[in-house]
């Protein structure tokens, strides 16, 4: 059975030591979906939100969260990322965001990239709320991460 590693004999939290761990090419990527009305598509495919470009935003506001991961998620460790990609994509119920981490690093880029996907969707959701408050953030996942003793995962479709 797998133990939880950020969990010491008597059950506290604690940070896993790294420093044993083989410096390796880590990537991920998560993904997030932003409901929306009709109408909030419209308007941000428009660049009619009354705050700014809404996409831009999220991408900016993506790769900063996931560059700052470690400053959020108390037992996370700070990793040397190489590169931040967040794409968005307006589909028919909503924007879908993708945000890929890569570095050379001891620990996986897993919280990285679904830190940058939930930011960017927050993002998003900040900026239309004043005209959709029914828009809701849902399917958080991550989709792939390689690298690692424990190797690749892909999620399949």
């Amino acid at each position: 059975m797998a133990k939880l590693t950020h969990i010491d004999p008597e059950g506290r939290a604690r940070m896993v030591d790294i420093g044993p761990k083989a410096v390796t090419r880590r990537e991920a990527a998560a993904s997030c979906i932003i409901r929306l009305s009709p109408r909030t598509i419209g308007l941000v495919r428009a660049n009619r939100i009354a705050k700014g470009e809404v996409l831009n935003a999220a991408r900016l506001a993506g790769i900063q969260a996931a560059k700052r991961t470690f400053e959020l998620i108390p037992l996370v460790h700070p990793i040397p990322i190489d590169k931040v990609d967040v794409e968005t994509e307006i589909l028919k119920t909503g924007i879908r965001i993708l945000c890929r981490v890569s570095a050379e690093a001891r620990t996986g880029a897993e919280m990285e990239a679904m830190t940058g996907a939930a930011v960017a969707a927050l993002t998003i959701y900040d900026m239309v709320k004043a005209v959709d408050r029914s828009a809701e953030v849902v399917r958080l996942r991550l989709e792939f991460k390689s690298g690692g003793k424990s190797g690749t995962f892909r999620r399949g479709r």
